[in-house]
């Protein structure tokens, strides 16, 4: 937990800290949630209300669409009827504009061309003519027509000269007349009067006004008057055309006898008039025209108004039927400021019905209660749900509940059966210390193999309680991987010798020499999986590899097996693993990814089983556990391991053909470890047994590449150059004095039986060769087997090698046999391990903390075994006043579960008083000479428990201990610890 803190760091905390408060806060809205509308009765109401407020709602939203819907339907169709009034308004102002340009262009024309020329460039033919090539360029004119100005003095000249005489209009705008019945001789003179505007020209189209007064209506000399003062255009008010009875009106222009400026005054321009030029327009047809020109002229009604007079406007054109009461006003310039002209509009048809509007508002009203009707039923299942989710959390607190009082059965189960173990496997091992025969020390150790086999059983149970309780963590500590496969062929080379199956190991020397990572839990997967195959394999062989995972991507299958016997393809076994298929680029440099493989030719495993040979408590057969034992946890175990080693696991088997078991697992090189100390104390002591072998050369000779692989393997790791030979006849060729000396020669148990005549040929050709003492040595897998070889006076005796090979036997094997180094038993490499605790603690002052004499008499006795001076003490008071700076203990084992004050807190206890003493000598408070001249006060306090499920190492560095050994002692995990604290003697005398 430190560890993961102080990864986590400030912020981590923080976050923390902050999910505890949502937490928190999550709990109690689900209190007051259970408490105020939890019950049934209360939800039922709650729901009722809420699925009514939830329809009355919507049926107001869907009325509030339907509204807003049609008025954006409304106000879509005034748009368009704004937008078709303002284009016709549009075009008829602009179709105005021009043809009033024109008219005005035609008065400039008619002022050059006619009053300023002598005679007249102008006459009425020639006016007609103009005006009718030209009328395009008037498209809302009807005609035009000249009115020069007469003065009442020139009236009587005018007439002679014109042939005609002045004619009055008003009577005519009193009386209209139709066409058929117009004739201008019926037309009154005009009255006297100071000055006349007689029409002289005009258009064919309004040739009838000729002759006509234009100052004798009352409206028109209005207009004329105020077009020759102001110098502009000039509109009438609508009034009914001579000769067509429709209505009209007439754009005036005053003619002007010369140029004037714009600033002139109105008396100026009265003077320069020279006459009057005017546009008739027929607004009726004109409109028409326009009309008619759009594609969409049936779709809106309009209308056109002087409304110069608003209280009376002067309908121009148009009806007042409509069927819509949508109305639209566009404004009309004509340019005479004077006169207001407006265009009204109206849809002819009536509006549509708005089912858009009615269509969505009836969805949504039906959509509504559709989801009104699943919220009620989802509901009524939330609280079904809720009900057996109640429920079902009163059943997960029971059965989390009863999985506490398990795991806590099982610790203490653990604790209570491992305590008595340990002083039964403490006893046994200082009884077999003892001086006993042979057939003493058989029963000795024999029962100290099934006390070891029973806390294995306990040992899988309590892992397997880990692993269901996620309690399960790895260790990362400095190991030798050889070191370890050696010691899992040691645990089973008497049932591999007794059952006649070879049992080999190889390592790729690409594999590191020292790994960090669980050795302990390594060695229980190579475990578990070797005692597998050694349970269902009567023949052949069990074969472990181990090389890199980038190793074997591109290895092909051997042709050719350990035994000799067909085996499963090993490929198969990890065909499915993720990391083949992963680049090693995306991995760190320090980080080794190693594949373990375990071949056998046993049984086998049929393929429907083959599936669940890895879940918890599952055979392939009921049967195989009567027949072969065990609890059927072992494959599960190592599968939970494996994954903790960020590794995968997997299997391929034939029955009657044998199994490969392979997994993978992924450590941290440790090269530039902190283990490099212990890793170099086991390189030491590997080249001190090897050593006096450094140089030497060997003759092997094996049939079969894959077995001399293997021996070569082991042969090498003591310094031996090896010569690999098939067959005795080769044996002996190569050791002609031409070649280079031989020190030993190893024989294959398969090729001395196969050819004894050519075996004792070899051993005489040694006996002959006195250049150097060459000793004979066969590799065998069961001694009786060669005890039944020699049976033969005349057949020299070679020395045997037992396999499986591994260094330290191999190591014993040469010393005896060459007569070199030690005479000591290496049985199965214990030496190893027994020397370098002696060196470790040899003359060392230990102190044993244990409630339980036994325990502490086992612990005494293991501990003094390898030299140590041991005191102890049986409560943790005294361990603390024994602790008490100064004190001459070197190092402290104490056992966590004790009366009155456990382990845990003792040792708290304990670092509090050694912080403040070391506090007070480097402030200068103390002495450091009252404290024997020690400046830093530490020592190391290793936890010592039976109680493998809380003994973890978390725990222990929480109080302060700096490791812990688990009961009963085993000599290579005490060195482990103890090397991390100590050093060799030979060490300390450098």
């Amino acid at each position: 937990m430190t560890t993961k803190t102080g990864l986590l760091g400030d912020g981590g905390q923080i976050w923390m800290k902050l999910w505890d408060q949502i937490s928190d806060c999550g709990c109690k809205i689900h209190h007051h949630y259970s408490r105020y509308i939890g019950s049934r009765k209360v939800r039922k109401n709650w729901s009722r209300k809420v699925l009514i407020a939830w329809i009355v709602f919507w049926i107001i939203a869907a009325l509030w669409v339907f509204w807003y819907m049609s008025s954006q339907a409304v106000e879509k169709r005034k748009e368009t009827l704004a937008s078709m009034c303002d284009e016709r308004a549009r075009m008829l102002q602009d179709q105005f504009n021009v043809s009033m340009n024109h008219i005005q262009a035609m008065s400039v024309m008619i002022s050059i061309f006619h009053h300023g020329k002598n005679p007249s460039a102008i006459d009425q033919r020639t006016f007609a003519r103009y005006t009718e090539k030209t009328s395009f360029e008037r498209p809302l004119t009807s005609g035009v027509a000249y009115a020069v100005r007469v003065l009442h003095t020139e009236r009587e000249q005018f007439e002679i000269q014109q042939g005609w005489t002045i004619k009055r209009m008003d009577n005519v705008e009193q009386t209209p007349v139709h066409d058929d019945e117009y004739d201008p001789a019926d037309l009154e003179t005009s009255p006297v009067q100071e000055e006349y505007a007689p029409v002289i020209f005009a258009q064919d189209t309004v040739a009838h006004i000729i002759s006509v007064d234009v100052l004798s209506g009352k409206e028109d000399r209005e207009n004329v008057l105020r077009a020759r003062e102001s110098g502009k255009g000039v509109l009438t008010a609508p009034f009914r055309l001579l000769k067509t009875n429709r209505l009209g009106v007439i754009l005036t222009f005053a003619v002007y006898k010369r140029d004037l400026s714009p600033n002139a005054t109105p008396a100026e321009r009265i003077q320069a008039t020279a006459g009057y030029l005017g546009g008739i327009f027929d607004i009726e047809s004109l409109v028409e025209k326009l009309l008619q020109q759009l594609a969409s002229k049936q779709a809106i009604l309009v209308n056109v108004y002087d409304t110069t007079d608003i209280s009376h406007p002067i309908s121009m054109y148009g009806s007042n039927d409509s069927f819509d009461g949508l109305h639209r006003v566009s404004p009309l310039n004509f340019g005479d400021p004077f006169r207001k002209h407006e265009m009204h509009c109206r849809f002819k048809q009536k509006p549509p019905w708005p089912w858009v509007a009615i269509t969505t508002s009836v969805g949504i009203l039906i959509i509504s209660l559709l989801v009104g009707q699943i919220f009620h039923a989802t509901v009524n299942r939330i609280a079904k749900v809720e009900d057996d989710y109640h429920e079902m959390m009163e059943l997960k607190k029971r059965a989390e509940a009863a999985d506490v009082a398990k795991s806590r059965f099982l610790a203490t189960v653990s604790h209570e059966i491992r305590t008595p173990m340990n002083g039964v496997l403490g006893m046994l091992q200082m009884l077999m210390d003892t001086d006993l025969d042979e057939t003493q020390q058989d029963y000795v150790r024999t029962a100290r193999e099934s006390g070891k086999a029973l806390v294995s059983l306990i040992n899988e149970v309590l892992d397997q309680a880990k692993i269901e309780s996620g309690k399960l963590e790895l260790e990362a500590v400095s190991f030798d991987l050889r070191a370890i496969l050696d010691d899992v062929l040691s645990l089973f080379s008497g049932k591999s010798q007794d059952k006649k199956v070879e049992l080999a190991v190889y390592v790729s020397n690409k594999v590191p020499a020292t790994l960090v990572g669980d050795p302990g839990r390594f060695r229980q997967i190579v475990t578990n999986l070797v005692g597998n195959s050694i349970k269902f394999t009567d023949k052949g062989h069990i074969f472990v590899t181990v090389h890199l995972v980038e190793e074997v991507v591109e290895m092909e299958d051997p042709t050719s097996s350990l035994s000799g016997l067909p085996v499963v393809d090993r490929r198969r076994s990890w065909a499915g693993f993720r990391s083949f298929n992963q680049e090693a680029s995306t991995s760190s440099s320090d980080q080794i990814n190693i594949i373990v493989s375990v071949e056998d030719t046993g049984q086998g495993i049929p393929l429907e089983a083959q599936s669940r040979v890895f879940n918890p408590f599952m055979q392939v057969e009921p049967s195989i556990t009567r027949t072969h034992g065990g609890t059927g946890i072992g494959l599960s175990i190592s599968k939970c391991l494996v994954h903790l080693m960020k590794g995968e696991i997997g299997l391929a088997s034939l029955p009657q053909i044998g199994s490969t078991f392979s997994f993978t697992a992924v450590f941290t090189n440790g090269c530039s470890n902190f283990g490099d100390q212990i890793s170099q104390q086991v390189n030491d002591q590997s080249n001190s047994i090897s050593s006096e072998f450094q140089g030497m050369r060997a003759l092997l000779v094996d049939p079969r590449p894959a077995r001399a692989k293997v021996s070569k393997y082991h042969i090498q790791r003591l310094g031996i150059h090896v010569e690999v030979v098939p067959d005795l006849s080769l044996g002996v060729s190569s050791l002609s004095p031409r070649n280079a000396p031989i020190n030993m020669v190893f024989i294959e148990e398969e090729i001395w039986e196969k050819d004894l005549g050519m075996s004792v040929l070899l051993l005489n050709n040694l006996r002959k060769d006195c250049r150097v003492s060459i000793k004979t040595l066969l590799l065998s897998n069961s001694t009786s087997a060669i005890r039944s070889g020699f049976s033969s006076p005349d057949v020299p005796t070679p020395f045997v090698v037992m396999k499986p090979l591994r260094a330290s036997m191999l190591a014993a094997s040469l010393q005896r046999a060459m007569g070199v180094g030690s005479r000591v038993n290496y049985r199965n490499g214990e030496i190893h391990t027994s020397l370098s605790l002696s060196n470790l603690l040899h003359g060392r002052k230990i102190l044993v903390v244990d409630d339980n004499p036994v325990n502490l008499r086992v612990a005494a006795g293991a501990l003094k075994k390898y030299g140590a001076d041991v005191a102890h003490a049986d409560r943790g008071k005294d361990a603390i006043s024994l602790l008490t700076p100064p004190h001459p203990f070197d190092a402290c084992f104490m056992d966590i579960q004790m009366p009155e004050m456990d382990g845990f807190e003792a040792t708290r206890r304990i670092r509090d008083i050694e912080a403040s003493i070391n506090k007070g000598i480097q402030g200068g408070e103390v002495c450091a000479e009252a404290y024997g001249n020690v400046s830093n006060w530490h020592v190391p306090i290793l936890a010592m428990t039976a109680d493998v499920i809380q003994a973890t190492n978390e725990e222990c560095s929480k109080c302060g201990m700096d490791g812990y050994v688990s009961k009963p002692f085993e000599a290579e995990q005490l060195y482990r610890e103890v090397s991390r604290f100590f050093q060799t003697v030979s060490d300390e005398d450098q």
